[in-house]
């Protein structure tokens, strides 16, 4: 198959995926020549500067996806079928429905360049070109030393997100970033942890963060949270237990919860130092500093920042962020849909699988 066969394949079939935002065929041909320089560089020489260039992608791709990466896994599936390689996919023990589902729906072509296993075959990781690891620091430090010199080894590590807000004119940020929140379970690196909010006209953090917890609540009336193990329900009620007695004597501490159940969490607090959520669905709603600098709040966890979302997105809220250490800053709303384009923590989505082999 060439190039533009795989992505005409890959369109349709990204189409019938209930996960995946539609896709075209120019579109996925637009992220290869974008990447590489050419849509066809993967099938044939083509010119670059004074020489001629051909990019030669792994044989095998070995896809290591983590238990909460559904969505990551199917947009590492698809550049390495974009690529023409032959994909390994790792699942976790739990299987991902949302990942199986995506490759049932590819065509015979394609299909035939994917296996599934939940277990790691020993001859998967040793003859495998490039390895692509999603998962906790922990366990990129595992496979990093089980790689071998020579192989492509790409991580994506332990990451976390958060939420600017500096205007709600228009009374909507909150159920946008209800649904940020509260989309798988807050589960993924996409996910935010903590919301900070400006004090002005049409803003206030206190008020923001009761009017976030309605939304909460009616986002999960049509999308109930997943049933959690009791180690992660113990979580929940001892971080709540915790506010809740903080807050009968500190009113710069509130805490919204759902009744009866842990389904989702907010809490305020005027303290701005980033705060980690425990997850599924509990999130810090806090007060942004009048300095706008959050170089002191965020200092601890600068180096696992992934995205940051803004609203309203406009060039004078999110210039002042560009340099925290995140990798991608979008809109409200936008978090959990990625472009197909994105740097993945900072890391072109083809360019760093490929091999270069230069003619002339």
């Amino acid at each position: 198959m060439t190039t533009a066969d795989r992505a005409s394949a890959l369109a349709r079939a990204i189409g019938e995926c209930q996960t995946c935002d539609e896709v075209s065929c120019d579109e996925l041909l637009a992220l290869v020549e974008q990447e590489l320089g050419h849509s066809r560089i993967l099938d044939s020489p083509q010119d670059h500067g004074d020489l001629q260039c051909l990019a030669l992608a792994p044989k095998i791709i070995l896809h290591i996806i983590a238990g909460n990466t559904a969505m990551a896994g199917i947009q590492s599936l698809i550049r390495g079928l974009l690529l023409g390689s032959h994909n390994r996919v790792k699942l976790p023990s739990t299987d991902l429905p949302d990942l199986l589902s995506f490759i049932e729906a590819l065509p015979a072509n394609l299909k035939k360049l994917v296996e599934v296993n939940n277990e790691l075959p020993d001859e998967w990781l040793r003859s495998s070109q490039a390895v692509i690891v999603f998962g906790s620091d922990g366990t990129i430090q595992h496979f990093r030393q089980r790689t071998r010199p020579g192989q492509i080894f790409i991580a994506h590590g332990h990451r976390i997100s958060f939420t600017v807000i500096f205007d709600d004119k228009n009374k909507d940020a909150a159920q946008l970033a209800a649904r940020d929140v509260s989309l798988f379970d807050q589960q993924g690196c996409l996910s935010p942890h903590d919301i900070y909010v400006a004090t002005g006209e049409h803003t206030d953090a206190l008020q923001f963060a009761a009017e976030l917890a309605q939304e909460m609540q009616h986002f999960n009336q049509h999308c109930p949270r997943s049933k959690l193990s009791a180690a992660e329900n113990a979580a929940i009620t001892t971080l709540r237990d915790s506010y809740d007695f903080r807050q009968a004597n500190d009113p710069s501490v509130k805490l919204w919860t759902s009744e009866g159940c842990t389904d989702w969490t907010v809490i305020y607090e005027k303290e701005p130092q980033f705060a980690v959520s425990p997850l599924n669905r509990v999130v810090f709603v806090k007060e942004l500093p009048k300095s706008m600098d959050l170089t002191q709040a965020l200092f601890l966890v600068r180096p696992h920042l992934s995205s940051i979302t803004v609203h309203p997105f406009r060039e004078e809220h999110f210039t002042p962020l560009l340099y925290l250490g995140a990798s991608r800053i979008c809109p409200l709303g936008k978090a959990q849909q990625p472009s197909l384009f994105w740097h993945q923590d900072g890391l072109g989505p083809l360019s760093p699988l490929v091999r270069w082999m230069d003619i002339g």
